[in-house]
C-alpha cells in the first residue's frame, strides 16, 4: 500500500513540473513478417524538446530501450509506467517489453517547440510572410522578407531554439548597385644629375729624342707610338677629349678632360583609374623591354626572350564601408631603364631596371587627398686615379692626377585623390574632343560617278 502511495506521489509531481501528458498503451507480440510481406506499420510517438512523456501500459513491462540516448531517455516509474523526456531534437525508436519478453517498437520524435517560435515571429516581424518547418535536428527558415536584415535576424531567433539553422529566407528589396570608385592620381619625379670631370694625357713624339705618353687611363688612353721611315712617328689618339694641345717644334703635346655636365629630368603623368567597389584595378603607363633569358636542360645556352614592364604603375583596391569612408590599398611604382648599371650576356645589352616603389593603405573621404612624399635618393660617386710617387709630388702632381664626380638627386611625389562616380543618365553622348584637322572627305575624294576626283585634292 505504501509503495503504491509512493509512486501515486511521483506522477504526481513530473505532472505537475514537465507537464506530463499520459497516454494509454496495450503492448502487443510483434508478429511474425512473411515473405513478400509489407512490415506492420509502427505507433509514432512525439515528444517535445525539454519535456516529458508518459506511456502507460495495460500489462507490466520488464524492460526499456531507446536506440539513440542522446536524444531521449527513459525513466520506469512503475510496472505499467515509462517516463520519456526529451534531450536533443532528432528521431530514433522506443522498443518495450511486456513480462512475456514480448517487444512493442515505436517511432520516437523529439520536436521543437516551432508553434511558439512562430508566434514569437509574427510578433517581432509583422507582414512578414516568414515559415519555420523542422528537418531532422535542424531548423528550416522559409518564405519571403523586406530586406535581407530582417531575413538575419530571424535566424538569429531561430538559433536561440537550434545551432543548426538553415535560412532559406528570399529578399524582396532591389540589389543596390555598386558603386565605383575614380581614382586621381598625380606621379611628380624630378632627377637632378651634375657630373665634372677633370684630367689630362701627356704624350711625345721625339722630345729629347724620347717617345712616351704618361696618363692615368681614366680618359682616352693612347695607343702605342709607330715610328716611320725617315724618322717620323705616328701617335694613335682615340679620344680628344675636350682640350687638345701640341707643340710641333718641341714635339710634346696633351689631351685634357675639363667638363662639367648637369641633367635635369622631370615626369608628371596624372592617371584616372576607375574600379567598383572591391574591385581591383591596374594602370601602366610605359613599355616592355626584351630580358635574355638562358634556358637550361638538353639545350645548352639557349636564350628564349621574355619581356619586363617598367614606366608608371598604379595598383589599387577600393573598398567602400558603410559610412561611406572609402578604405584604399594603394601600391604605385615608378621605374625607368638603366643602361649604366646594365649587361653585356651572350651579345644581348641588357638594362639594369631602377624602380621606386610603395604600398600602403588609407582611409579617406570623397574628395580627400593624400600624399606620399620623402622619397628622396641622393647619390655621390667619385672615381680619382694618380701615378704613384708623381701624384705626389706639391703643384705638379695635379698633372699626373684625373678624378670624376657625379652627384644624382631624386624626389618623388605621389598624390592620390579617390572620388565616388556613377554612371551617367541614358541620353545624349559626351561631346568628342576637337581635332585640329579635318579627316578625309570622303564624297569630295571620290567626286561624282566618273568624275575625276576635285582639284583641290583631298581633306
Amino acid at each position: 500500500m505504501k509503495s503504491k502511495i509512493g509512486i501515486a506521489i511521483i506522477l504526481c509531481i513530473f505532472a505537475a513540473g514537465s507537464q506530463v501528458k499520459a497516454l494509454p498503451v496495450a503492448p502487443t507480440a510483434a508478429p511474425a513478417i512473411e515473405d513478400g510481406q509489407p512490415p506492420e506499420v509502427r505507433a509514432q510517438l512525439h515528444v517535445q524538446l525539454g519535456k516529458s512523456f508518459l506511456i502507460a501500459s495495460q500489462q507490466e513491462l520488464q524492460r526499456v530501450s531507446v536506440t539513440d540516448p542522446t536524444i531521449a531517455s527513459t525513466v520506469i516509474v512503475s510496472p505499467t509506467q515509462i517516463l520519456v523526456h526529451g534531450l536533443k531534437a532528432g528521431s530514433g525508436t522506443l522498443i518495450l517489453w511486456d513480462s512475456q519478453d514480448r517487444p512493442q517498437v515505436f517511432d520516437l520524435t523529439v520536436d521543437f517547440d516551432v508553434s511558439s517560435l512562430r508566434d514569437t515571429m509574427r510578433a517581432m516581424f509583422p507582414g512578414e510572410p516568414l515559415q519555420v518547418a523542422q528537418s531532422g535536428g535542424s531548423l528550416v527558415l522559409t518564405g519571403n522578407a523586406s530586406s535581407k536584415a530582417v531575413s538575419d535576424r530571424a535566424a538569429a531567433l531561430a538559433a536561440t531554439m537550434s545551432p543548426a539553422v538553415v535560412n532559406m529566407v528570399q529578399t524582396t528589396e532591389a540589389a543596390p548597385a555598386r558603386q565605383a570608385v575614380l581614382l586621381q592620381v598625380k606621379f611628380a619625379e624630378v632627377n637632378r644629375a651634375a657630373i665634372q670631370q677633370l684630367g689630362m694625357n701627356l704624350f711625345s713624339t721625339g722630345a729629347t729624342n724620347t717617345l712616351g705618353a704618361v696618363s692615368t687611363q681614366q680618359f682616352g688612353p693612347l695607343s702605342p707610338a709607330n715610328a716611320r721611315a725617315g724618322g717620323g712617328v705616328t701617335v694613335g689618339i682615340s679620344d680628344l677629349l675636350n682640350v687638345f694641345l701640341f707643340r710641333p717644334d718641341l714635339n710634346l703635346g696633351v689631351t685634357i678632360r675639363a667638363l662639367q655636365q648637369k641633367n635635369l629630368l622631370q615626369v608628371l603623368a596624372e592617371p584616372n583609374v576607375l574600379a567598383t567597389n572591391g574591385t581591383e584595378a591596374s594602370f601602366l603607363a610605359g613599355g616592355e623591354f626584351p630580358f635574355p633569358v638562358l634556358q637550361g636542360g638538353s639545350v645548352a645556352n639557349a636564350v628564349t626572350i621574355q619581356f619586363k614592364e617598367f614606366g608608371v604603375r598604379l595598383n589599387f583596391l577600393p573598398q567602400i564601408m558603410p559610412d561611406g569612408v572609402i578604405r584604399l590599398k594603394v601600391a604605385p611604382e615608378v621605374s625607368s631603364l638603366d643602361f649604366a648599371n646594365g649587361l653585356t650576356v651572350s651579345g644581348f645589352t641588357v638594362p639594369a631596371l631602377s624602380s621606386r616603389k610603395m604600398s600602403t593603405q588609407v582611409d579617406l573621404r570623397d574628395g580627400q587627398s593624400f600624399a606620399i612624399a620623402g622619397l628622396i635618393d641622393n647619390r655621390l660617386t667619385e672615381i680619382a686615379m694618380k701615378l704613384p710617387i708623381l701624384g705626389d709630388v706639391p703643384i705638379l702632381g695635379n698633372f699626373f692626377k684625373s678624378r670624376a664626380q657625379n652627384r644624382t638627386n631624386t624626389e618623388l611625389l605621389v598624390m592620390v585623390t579617390p572620388r565616388l562616380v556613377e554612371g551617367t543618365p541614358p541620353g545624349p553622348a559626351p561631346t568628342q574632343p576637337g581635332f585640329p584637322e579635318q579627316f578625309l572627305d570622303r564624297p569630295q575624294f571620290d567626286g561624282k560617278s566618273g568624275a575625276a576626283p576635285s582639284p583641290g585634292g583631298p581633306r
